[in-house]
């Protein structure tokens, strides 16, 4: 298939540009920007001076497959991914069982292949069965197709076991993605620490916890020059000590939630537990500083830490609730919010929600260039509308977005240069 996208307001991550133009596809690449008239044959979509954009590259996405099937599967997910304008997503081994052997990596490569309609690739387990005492098989993992080795939001306690995964990783140029919060201080804690913690009663940890476990992340990579990705960077005092890191020289970057940058410790309000997320919300000085970060391309990657979760792990007290929620379909109406209010352009948004991550894991997605994949979201950044959970494609519906007021509506995506999703007309 051949398409002309015309009169398109083009937001290119790569330039840093917003400009109206044309672009032009064949076979699943790009083929031309700015082209004067379409080429022969081809068909011609009318953008009609909406934003055409690469489409969003969401890195840590929980699949409930296997083990958690009525949560989420690939199939829903590839729907719910492909209406919010995300072409690859890169899911978590945080499975039943997990990702920490070659024989379920290929089954979820199988799986994921024949169900969903987006691209997807994989993560596996830095240790065997995310227990942090054995390192898993990370050469076999790597030739199976795995991009890169985490244990999810369980860190690894034991620091040598930490450094010989750390040591291995670098011998097989493999990236290594952490959590950073030290896991003492962390336990049992449910929101931030501070006044309103103590208001609700609630149990709160210290931001200094992500700050100590960053430092040691950091001293381990100084030791053995690993490549390192930290999942979620949420507090303003560890800015200084990522900021150093790459003074230095080290092969560090590190991504944040879009819920991080959205929203803050009082949305919790009275024990909503669609709010209760891993980390915590934060305050909303250190939301600001974050924002900021990104601003400065300090922080690399907005993506969604997509987790779904059924009613009934939801509608429990807070303390016992599940963490986590969706966000594979409000990636994007998150993201106009910080758009809207003058924090961020659509470039800079566009560099951090599809370029960056894309680079770090050595996809070739995420730009509008001649060659790149045709991966594409077309969207209109101003479409007001109430956000309705039931609405959603993904099978759990616990966002924290229910019933908000929001701006952006993915209107079509393309993955490869054909259509996977298309807004029906109001």
């Amino acid at each position: 298939m051949t398409l002309f996208f015309s009169n398109a307001r083009l937001i290119d991550p790569e330039a840093g540009t917003d400009t109206i133009g044309t672009l032009s596809t064949a076979d699943g690449r790009i083929t031309a920007i700015n082209r004067a008239s379409p080429p022969v044959g081809a068909t011609v979509i009318d953008c009609r001076g909406k934003c055409l954009a690469p489409g969003l590259v969401d890195w840590g996405v929980h699949v409930g497959e296997p083990g958690a099937r009525h949560k989420e599967s690939f199939k829903t997910a590839g729907l719910a991914a492909a209406a919010g304008g995300v072409t690859t997503f890169i899911t978590r081994p945080d499975t039943h069982p997990a990702v920490d052997t070659p024989e379920v990596l290929d089954f979820l490569r199988r799986r994921a292949s024949t169900e969903t309609v987006v691209n997807i690739r994989h993560m596996a387990t830095l240790t065997r069965g995310r227990e942090g005492r054995e390192m898993a098989e990370i050469g076999f993992l790597l030739d199976a197709g795995a991009v890169a080795f985490t244990d999810g939001d369980r860190v690894v306690r034991d620091t040598k076991v930490l450094g010989r995964c750390l040591t291995y990783a670098k011998s097989l140029g493999a990236l290594v993605v952490a959590h950073p919060q030290e896991p003492g201080l962390s336990a049992g804690a449910v929101v931030t620490s501070g006044k309103f913690a103590s208001l609700r009663g609630l149990p709160g940890v210290s931001p200094m916890a992500e700050r100590m476990a960053f430092d040691r992340d950091m001293a381990l990579i100084e030791m053995t020059g690993a490549r390192y990705h930290a999942d979620q960077i949420t507090c303003a005092r560890t800015l200084p000590a990522l900021e150093r890191a790459k003074k230095n020289g080290l092969d560090v970057t590190a991504g944040v939630s879009i819920h991080h940058l959205t929203l803050n410790e009082f949305d919790v309000g009275d024990y909503r537990t669609f709010f209760k997320l891993t980390p915590p919300l934060r305050s909303e000085d250190d939301r600001i500083a974050v924002i900021q970060a990104v601003a400065d391309g300090l922080i690399d990657v907005i993506g969604t830490m997509h987790t779904p979760q059924d009613e009934e792990s939801k509608r429990l007290p807070f303390e016992e609730a599940a963490p986590g929620a969706v966000g594979l379909e409000t990636l994007l109406p998150a993201a106009m919010r910080l758009y809207h209010a003058g924090h961020l352009t659509l470039p800079q948004l566009w560099r951090a929600m599809a370029l960056n991550p894309a680079r770090r894991l050595g996809l070739a997605c995420g730009r509008l260039s001649p060659r790149a994949p045709a991966d594409l979201v077309l969207f209109d950044p101003d479409a007001p509308f109430v956000l309705d959970r039931f609405s959603l494609l993904s099978k759990s519906k616990n966002t924290p977005f229910d019933g908000t007021r929001m701006e952006g509506k993915v209107l079509a995506t393309y993955v490869a240069g054909q259509p996977v999703y298309q807004r029906e007309a109001a």
